[in-house]
């Protein structure tokens, strides 16, 4: 199972794509910049640049993940609007 701690989002795989997918056909110049990864035991954090319309300043992202095996089990995240 894949829980989502995201409110906006309820748990499981295909909960999770369907998000997604609905974000890029809402958003169709939607662009995603990773600008690092961490990475600690079972964890994966990454720090995004997320621009739903070009020319507009978009989201900082951090985005938390927690694996199991090859399996990601967990996510939460941070979402911050830039000035």
């Amino acid at each position: 199972m894949f829980f989502q701690h995201n409110p906006q989002v309820t748990d499981g795989a295909e909960a999770f794509i369907a998000f997604v997918t609905s974000m890029r056909s809402q958003f169709p110049g939607i662009h995603l910049e990773i600008k690092r990864v961490i990475t600690q035991g079972k964890m994966v954090v990454t720090h995004s640049h997320l621009t739903l319309i070009p020319g507009k300043p978009g989201l900082a992202l951090a985005d938390f993940f927690r694996f199991e095996g090859d399996k990601m089990v967990e996510h939460w995240d941070v979402i911050q609007e830039i000035p």
